[in-house]
């Protein structure tokens, strides 16, 4: 069984997160989300909001589920018996800074594989930080975000 994590914070999940992962369904059998925690990142949502908000999303697909993790990716991935990281690039900025944290992940694990994917061209420009800024700043995110969330950052 191929198993993938797509690890992240997804503080909140964005169309380009759903783009990723659901492209990702057709090339393993599971995708993990999971849920990590980054000691160096304030969180605007809380993680009991952003695994609500992840299993809405999907959950008419059966092949992907959402945990959270602390520690290496690395580690939750041996713990989960997945022998990939799935992760999305939408420029070459992201490859700048995905690639030499593949290259350490392969280092600490050789049996795990990194699979990059890139990002459909709509969706490039949408990423967390952003959203989260336009959330802050009481602008209305609902369309960088998947439908099934929407409502709930209205509120």
């Amino acid at each position: 069984m191929k198993i993938a994590v797509f690890p992240g914070s997804f503080d909140p999940i964005t169309k380009g997160h759903e783009d990723i992962i659901k492209r990702g369904t057709s090339l393993f059998d599971k995708i993990i989300i999971g849920i990590g925690t980054n000691t160096a990142k304030k969180y605007l949502f809380t993680i009991e909001e952003r695994i609500q908000w992840i299993k809405a999303t999907f959950a008419d697909n059966e092949k992907i589920e959402v945990a959270q993790y602390n520690g290496l990716t690395v580690d939750f991935c041996k713990k989960m018996k997945a022998d990939y990281i799935l992760r999305g690039l939408r420029s070459s900025a992201d490859y700048s800074y995905e690639a030499p944290i593949g290259q350490m992940n392969k280092s600490l694990d050789k049996q795990i594989e990194t699979i990059y994917l890139l990002t459909s061209p709509e969706l490039a420009a949408i990423n967390s930080t952003i959203v989260r800024d336009i959330i802050i700043n009481g602008g209305d995110a609902s369309q960088f975000v998947p439908s099934a969330i929407q409502q709930n950052l209205l509120k």
